[in-house]
């Protein structure tokens, strides 16, 4: 089965780590990254999608992506 993520969050080191951290558990990035001002917080935003092709198992609504 092939997973899909959208990783968003504030435009900080934190949000570099958790692309990072996905990437270390074997998720891939997808696409390039997007990167948005958000009024309403008054700062930037970013977001990343990953996919993880993952064998063996079907997919489930109810799996949380992060811990595949």
């Amino acid at each position: 089965m092939k997973l899909y993520r959208l990783l968003t969050g504030e435009d900080d080191a934190a949000f570099c780590h958790k692309v990072s951290l996905a990437l270390s558990r074997g998720w891939e990035l997808h696409g390039s990254p997007t990167y948005a001002f958000d009024a309403a917080s008054d700062k930037m935003r970013c977001g990343q999608a990953v996919i993880k092709t993952v064998e063996g198992k079907d997919y489930d609504p109810a799996m949380k992506l992060g811990e595949q």
